[in-house]
This record gives C-alpha cells, sequence and structure tokens, in this order.
C-alpha cells in the first residue's frame, strides 16, 4: 500500500511508524513544509496511562520518550498573594521539538521516507497517486479546507487570546497557574517544565484586557517585554523567550475548536488536530492525536477496505476524542469566564480550578491529596459557621436563610405527583413528603402547589386556595417538624397557558379529555397546537392572580412553612411573562426586560409584605430557554436574577428550559449548574443548583466550587427518600443521624460502606 502522511507533526509521524510496524512492506512517505527542526510550540503533556498505551503499540519509541520525559506531581497555583500546592496529579513533559526528533529517528529507522520543506499544493492530487492520504496537516489542515464540503468541518473561535513562550525558569516543582492582576484587567499563565532548563509560559487573558494593552499592535519583543513585567516575580530574572518568528505581529492567537461531522472521505482520513482540537489548559491534543495515530494504523491494517477501516476509526475514536474534547470544553469555558472568580478565596478558587474539566471530582482529589482536600472541607465548614475544627464534606455544612438555619445543603426539589383531590393533599401527600424529610435533607420543598382551582396544572394538583387545603398542608409540615430536623418550603404558582392538562403518567402538558377550564397568559399563545388558546391577561386579572398569590403566602405561613418559593419558571404564568417567548405583549408588560419582568416583581413584592420577615423567599427561574437569541439566554438570566435580588429575593433557584416546544437543551451531568454558577458568581446571590444531579460527588464538587450554595436532588429522591444519609454513610460521615427507629439499619449500612471502603483501598494497593 502507498500512503501519504500529510504534516510532519506527532500525529503524521506517529501514524508512520504504527504503519510501517503492521505493514514493514508499505511504502510509506510523511510530506512536512517546515524543517526538520522546525516547531513553534515548547513543551509537550502526557500522562503516564497515554505511555502505556504507546508503549504496547511501540515500546522502543515509548522507552526513547519516556527517557526525556520531565515529572512532576504537583499543581501550584498563584492568587491574590497566596501560592496553593496540591499533590497527587502525575504529569510528564518532553520538548515538541525533542518529541518530533525522536519521532523522526524512529520513522526512518522503519523505513518511512521523511519529505522536509514540502508544500502541498493540492490534496486532491495525492488522493489520486497514494491509495490512502493521512491529512494529519494541523490546526489550518489544508485537507480539511479543500474538502470542507465532505468533512462539514465546525471551528468556533473561542473569546480569550493567548501566547505560547518559553523560558529557563523551569516552574520544577509543579505545574503552575499564575494570575495576575493587572492596571488593564487580569492576565495569567500556564507554566510546566518539558526539559532541564526549559519551562513552557503560556499567557492568556480575555480579548478586553488584550484590547487595553495593545498587544494586537505590538512587536513580537515588545509583546514580550510586557509579559515579563507582569510576571517578574516569578520569573526571578529569566526572560520569556519565542519561536515564533514565522508569524507576524505578536504572535497572540485565538484558540478554535476543531469539530467536524466526518473524519474521512474516499481514500483521505483527518487525524490530530486536522479533524478534532482540544483545548491547551488540559493538555490532551497530543495524546489525542498519538492515540489515534495507532487506532488508525491498526483498523487499516486488519479491515478488509478503508471504508470498513475509516467506518470503525470514526466510531471508536469519536467517542474517546469527544470526551476529552467535553472536558477540554469545561476547561476553557472555565477559563474564558475566570473573571467571574476572582472574588471567591484562595481555598475555593483553587478547588474551582482543580475541578473546572469534570475529570477529577471530589472523591478523585481525596485519592490525589487528601490532606489539602480536609484542610479545603475544614475551610468550607468554618465559613459556612460550623464549629472550629469540623471535618465534613461539603454537603453536611450547616446554611442560613434570614433566620432559617438548615443543618446540610441537601435540597429535595418539588417534584409533582399528581395526587391531590380538588387541590387537597391526601395521605399520599403525608406518606410521601415524610418520608423525604426523615431521609436527612436539609431542605424539603412541596410540589407546585397553585394558588387557585383555574391556575392548576392538573386535577391532581395540590392547591391554598381553600380551607381544607389548609388543615391537610398543616398536618404535614406539623409532622415534618415533629419528627425530623429538616426545614419545609411551599412553591406556589401558577399555570397560565399550561394549564387544564392531563396528570404526568397520562401524558405530558396534554389537554384533558374532558372537563377543561378555561385558561389565561400573558399572551394568546397555546402551549401546543393540541392545547387551548388563553386568554390574554387584563389588568383585573393580573390584580385577581396577585391577590390569589398573597393569600396562597398567608395560607402557608398559617400551615408552618419555614419558607416559600414563587414559582416563576418552566413555562408557567409568571415565567410566560418573563420570556419573550410568549410575551408579545406591546403594553408596559411586554418587549424590554425591564417590562417583562414588572408583575413578576409586583408579585414578589405582594408576597413579600404579608411573608414573615424572619423567613425566607426563593424564586425559580428558567435560566435558558433553549432557543438561543429568541429566547431568554444564560446572559439575561443574570438580569432577571439581579432584578429579583435587588427586589430582595433570597436566594434563587436556577432551572431552565420548558418554556416553548421549540426548546433544544443539551443534557448531561450537572448540565444546569453552570447557570446557577454564573448568577452566584456574576451577581453574589446565593443559588440552588438543579439537573442531573445524582451523585454526592456532584453535590460537593458544586458547593466547594462556589458554583451553587444548595443543591437540589429530584429523581434520585424519587428512588431513594434516604439518599443523603446513604451518602453520609458511603462517605464515612458518622454524624448524620438515622431516625431512632431507624439506627440498626444505619449501624449496618455504615458499617457495610467501611467494609466496601477498606476493599476498595487494598484493591488500589495492589
Amino acid at each position: 500500500m502507498k500512503i501519504a502522511c500529510l504534516g510532519g507533526g506527532p500525529a503524521g509521524l506517529y501514524f508512520a511508524i504504527s504503519m510501517k510496524l503492521r505493514d514493514p512492506d508499505s511504502e510509506v512517505v510523511v510530506i512536512e513544509r517546515n524543517k526538520p527542526d522546525d516547531t513553534f510550540g515548547w513543551g509537550v503533556v502526557l500522562s503516564d496511562e497515554t505511555l502505556t498505551n504507546l508503549a504496547a503499540n511501540d515500546p522502543v519509541s515509548a522507552a526513547a520518550i519516556r527517557s526525556h520525559f520531565a515529572y512532576w506531581d504537583d499543581i501550584a497555583v498563584h492568587f491574590k498573594g497566596t501560592k496553593t500546592v496540591s499533590t497527587g496529579h502525575g504529569f510528564c513533559g518532553i520538548g515538541r521539538k525533542q518529541l518530533l526528533m525522536l519521532l523522526q529517528e524512529r520513522a526512518r529507522e522503519l523505513g518511512v521516507e521523511l519529505r522536509f520543506q514540502a508544500n502541498v499544493e493540492s490534496v486532491a492530487a495525492y488522493a489520486a497517486e497514494y491509495d490512502l492520504v493521512v491529512a494529519a496537516d494541523g490546526l489550518n489542515s489544508k485537507a480539511r479546507s479543500e474538502f470542507a464540503a465532505e468533512f462539514e468541518p465546525d471551528i468556533d473561535v473561542r473569546a480569550c487570546k493567548f501566547v505560547w513562550l518559553g523560558t529557563h525558569q523551569k516552574f520544577g516543582d509543579a505545574f503552575t497557574f499564575i494570575f495576575e492582576e493587572t492596571e488593564h484587567g487580569w492576565v495569567w499563565a500556564h507554566a510546566y517544565q518539558f526539559d532541564n532548563d526549559t519551562a513552557t509560559f503560556i499567557v492568556e487573558c480575555s480579548a478586553e484586557t488584550w484590547e487595553k494593552f495593545g498587544f494586537g499592535e505590538m512587536s513580537q519583543q515588545e509583546s514580550i517585554e510586557v509579559c515579563q513585567r507582569i510576571f517578574a516575580k516569578h520569573l526571578d530574572g529569566h526572560v520569556l523567550m519565542t519561536n515564533a518568528n514565522h508569524i507576524r505581529g505578536s504572535a497572540w492567537l485565538s484558540f478554535p475548536r476543531v469539530l467536524c461531522k466526518r473524519w474521512s472521505y474516499k481514500n483521505i482520513a483527518l487525524l490530530g488536530d486536522a479533524a478534532a482540537t482540544a483545548h491547551f489548559s488540559i493538555g490532551s491534543g497530543t495524546k489525542l492525536a498519538l492515540e489515534s495515530a495507532a487506532a488508525l494504523a491498526e483498523l487499516v491494517h486488519t479491515e478488509k477496505t478503508l471504508e470498513q477501516a475509516f467506518a470503525r476509526y470514526e466510531d471508536e475514536r469519536r467517542i474517546q476524542v469527544l470526551r476529552l474534547q467535553s472536558a477540554a470544553r469545561n476547561s476553557l469555558e472555565w477559563f474564558e469566564e475566570v473573571e467571574r472568580y476572582f472574588d471567591l478565596d484562595p481555598v475555593q478558587f483553587n478547588y474551582s480550578l482543580l475541578t473546572r474539566s469534570q475529570r477529577i471530582s471530589h472523591e478523585n482529589l481525596r485519592l490525589r491529596d487528601k490532606a489539602w482536600l480536609e484542610s479545603a472541607e475544614g475551610w468550607f465548614q468554618e465559613t459556612a459557621g460550623a464549629p472550629q475544627g469540623t471535618r465534613r464534606a461539603p454537603m453536611f455544612a450547616p446554611f442560613k436563610l434570614r433566620d432559617m438555619e438548615l443543618k446540610n445543603r441537601v435540597v429535595v426539589s418539588p417534584m409533582a405527583q399528581y395526587k391531590a383531590v380538588d387541590g387537597t393533599p391526601t395521605d399520599w401527600h403525608l406518606v410521601h413528603y415524610g418520608e423525604r424529610a426523615k431521609g436527612g435533607a436539609g431542605l424539603l420543598y412541596i410540589e407546585m402547589t397553585c394558588v387557585s382551582a383555574e391556575g392548576r396544572i392538573t386535577p391532581g394538583c395540590p392547591g391554598f386556595y381553600a380551607p381544607e387545603h389548609e388543615v391537610a398542608w398543616k398536618r404535614i409540615v406539623d409532622f415534618v417538624h415533629a419528627e425530623t430536623e429538616a426545614k419545609i418550603c411551599a412553591q406556589i404558582g401558577h399555570s397560565g397557558r399550561k394549564g387544564s392538562t392531563r396528570v404526568g403518567w397520562e401524558g405530558t402538558d396534554k389537554p384533558l379529555k374532558d372537563g377543561n377550564w378555561p385558561l389565561m397568559s400573558v399572551s394568546e399563545l397555546p402551549w401546543s397546537s393540541e392545547n387551548q388558546t388563553p386568554k390574554t391577561m387584563t389588568r383585573a386579572d393580573m390584580d385577581l392572580v396577585r391577590d390569589q398569590f398573597v393569600a396562597a403566602a398567608e395560607m402557608a405561613d398559617r400551615c408552618g412553612f419555614d419558607m416559600l418559593e414563587i414559582h416563576a419558571a418552566h413555562g408557567y404564568l409568571l415565567s410566560s411573562f418573563i420570556t419573550p417567548v410568549t410575551n408579545n405583549r406591546t403594553d408596559e408588560y411586554g418587549g424590554s426586560l425591564e417590562n417583562r419582568m414588572r408583575y413578576p416583581l409586583e408579585i414578589y413584592h405582594a408576597v413579600r409584605e404579608v411573608w414573615p420577615r424572619e423567613k425566607p423567599i426563593s424564586v425559580r427561574i428558567s435560566a435558558n430557554d433553549w432557543v438561543g437569541e429568541k429566547g431568554v439566554t444564560p446572559q439575561e438570566a443574570v438580569e432577571v436574577a439581579k432584578m429579583f435580588q435587588q427586589a430582595g429575593v433570597d436566594i434563587c433557584d436556577v432551572s431552565a428550559g420548558q418554556t416553548t416546544e421549540l426548546a433544544r437543551p443539551v443534557y448531561g451531568r450537572m448540565f444546569q449548574t453552570p447557570f446557577s454558577d454564573r448568577i452566584r458568581n456574576e451577581t453574589g446571590m446565593a443559588t440552588m443548583a438543579v439537573g442531573n444531579i445524582y451523585e454526592p460527588d456532584h453535590v460537593n464538587s458544586i458547593l466547594l466550587a462556589g458554583r451553587a450554595d444548595l443543591v437540589c436532588l429530584a429523581r434520585p429522591h424519587l428512588t431513594d427518600p434516604y439518599w443523603t444519609l446513604r451518602a453520609a454513610a458511603s462517605l464515612g460521615d458518622t454524624v448524620e443521624a438515622w431516625p431512632d427507629p431507624y439506627q440498626p439499619g444505619g449501624d449496618q449500612i455504615r458499617r457495610l460502606a467501611e467494609r466496601a471502603a477498606e476493599m476498595a483501598a487494598q484493591d488500589r494497593a495492589v
């Protein structure tokens, strides 16, 4: 087989090596436009895991690479005059130039032809001459652009600016992050050693800071001199160096995130950065390139046809690449938004940085550096008001809103039961809420409880509008207070255009088969073509509903609820006022965000007047309509939250979506937490995070990273009312108390958890 590798970087060279190992008779040529010793990066970061994979593919080159590695175990973060060091991270670095030399030498040994200073004018011409063309031609791939219609690339140029430099200040003790505040904004550096006397030094900042410095108009040397001044106290007299003299201007770049719908076309395959990029902040680009190169060579060798080889290559490697790209996206977005975290304490800032990609979880960090994590947990408990010396996971830290004190940060989310009769809770609700109150969570929500019969979502929804409702709810609240330490929150709302529908298991948002009641909303827009068209609310209607909210709040107080939440999310009445997807009014309640917020704020102020001052009020919002600029965006949600905050709302319950059938949400683990994170750290308002949170690790990482103050779990509490107590046992927490009659069960689950932890430790030791 005649094979042309376009690009002499790590991807192209390693594919050539891997192919020659499998098929020595193949004719493999590597075509590179630069000289053999030209390289425009500095160091490359790999891991022991990657080296193990390389050794399985080619022990010779793996051994050569390993012999030139610089190793470090620590991460050091310099922030606000504090240096924080954590250990157990296991990195290794090698100079990019050294790596290329080693791979070139190995390729020659195996009979690969290396052609340098050879420009590729036409990829199609190579495809006609060779049986296989591997396009490993990097970020600015000629192959990808020449066949853009076939590969369908999606290139997203990201916000931050960066410049890739080197220095003889080695930073040999740790992978180092440095954050410095300057007269034009914050500037930060990623630094790591890669050989005996040199380190990579990547300088990064926001585009706004970059523009204020005028970096774009500077020469490279002028730019370097400014960076040296910024980081002078960390460079210890050493200079910064560039090897990007081929680039005109200051050599600052914007990172392009590359995705391609397809990685192959006829006899051409994309490899490395040509196919997909991973942000430098997680150091996995070379890892992806090398491992994908070995996988592609194996499949080309073993499959009967190139078509079959390419199909398997894309199926098998795309999963791994997307997984790393997801982590890289999380990481680069953290750096893009890092300025929102500069008010955090250095302890919390460090934790947020370490866990930014979601590849390192709370308990994984404990395995890496137990001492540091326990000190951070102690800091969190102390700042939360726990007794000095408390060493418990963040989820078990106390929290206070006004006079309401929660024993921990776990919240049982509101979950519709559809079991009320004419708005009255039944024994089902007593058992359901009673069990979850006994399960250990600090705060228990009841489902959205409607302020009127016409404001119900379904006939099975409970209410706060009849005397019998008050009797039933008071019975439940009294039980929770008498038998548990949990606090209980009443969520009140009005269904708006999403009312008069069937109970959940009969069809979500489907209209009733008979017995429908009239609806009203902000505008005459039905939820769907199946649902009835609501009446546009008049001022008289708005007065009526406002008074119903007030009466519901007064009833909730008489029942003894500790907290109140106003539901202004998920497309119900108040949410419909907020989002432009449904609010098409032309009066003072439509148009601008200020107008759209007018009525929800009016409801809040009216309720706050009658709700006791010592009790908190929350508002639930949809922070993303998932329809782009046509609806509420995460950026606008910050302004929504800010308006509620200025009005006096104590905490924002940050949900998303369910406002329109046109929504296209992006699901995933903790997928709504970034909205809470943004609101909390851009406004300073306390928040609750929700959305596909189901493990103690999730809860603890969200809290200690400062992404929310409380964490809400819904489905986990449907399947396990005792989720919090089980989580405590799994974490070795003996403080969280089981109800007295259940103590024997609590003792058993703790013993089983201890035994499981011992066995896991033994397995790791082996």
